[in-house]
């Protein structure tokens, strides 16, 4: 599976925004898009370079990279959401923010399970993570209502797991999924909607970008 490893925080830089990659750093003073607030490369510090006007095409592309990004999908993969969302009924921008907060490494961050959703995902690839009571180590699996999921009972002897009911009782999670922080355990009680999706993305953009 292809997947992006190098450094995520000239993600963010790049994008100009924090798009939350690194779970609770991004809340510190440490920080890249706190420590330099500028683009990564030569031109970054430029600001005639960072003045210059975008074009339409720009503005586009960039959306689509933020998503990409805030949701750890690779290119190939995340074209296959939006035909996906175009065939559905309803708003496709809308429909495509929907398939990808219903993946399960999403839902699992969501949750609190993880601190990002690259640990969800590092978690769901190793085995700790059951959908309806199966082990999964597939990130990408679609979730609908009813589904739970929950940490696997031989994992929850790990240092990790045996802090984890204490950190998901401060947690918050969207009205869309419900948590049971003593049993490990969450389930999705409805599908999401755009008003409960909290993402800064402008989905038209998106919609834009690949209808050219």
């Amino acid at each position: 599976m292809a997947r992006y490893t190098g450094p995520v925080c000239k993600l963010c830089r790049r994008e100009g925004d924090k798009l939350f990659l690194k779970g609770a750093r991004c809340f510190t003073t440490k920080c890249a898009i706190e420590r330099r607030a500028y683009p990564p490369g030569q031109h970054g510090r430029d600001a005639t370079f960072r003045r210059r006007r975008s074009s339409d095409y720009s503005r586009q592309l960039r959306e689509k990279q933020k998503a990409r990004r805030i949701y750890g999908v690779m290119e190939r993969q995340f074209r296959r959401y939006y035909r996906e969302a175009q065939r559905r009924p309803g708003v496709t921008g809308e429909n495509l923010l929907i398939l990808l907060e219903r993946r399960l490494d999403n839902v699992v961050y969501r949750l609190g399970f993880g601190d990002s959703r690259a640990q969800a995902r590092q978690l769901i690839q190793h085995g700790h993570i059951d959908v309806n009571g199966q082990r999964t180590n597939a990130s990408s699996t679609l979730l609908e209502v009813g589904d739970v999921v929950s940490v696997r009972e031989r994992s929850r002897k790990l240092n990790y797991f045996r802090e984890l009911p204490a950190v998901l009782e401060q947690r918050d999670v969207p009205e869309w999924l419900a948590v049971e922080p003593s049993q490990m355990m969450g389930r999705v009680v409805a599908l999401p909607t755009r008003e409960l999706i909290d993402q800064p993305l402008d989905e038209q953009l998106i919609v834009e970008y690949y209808s050219r």
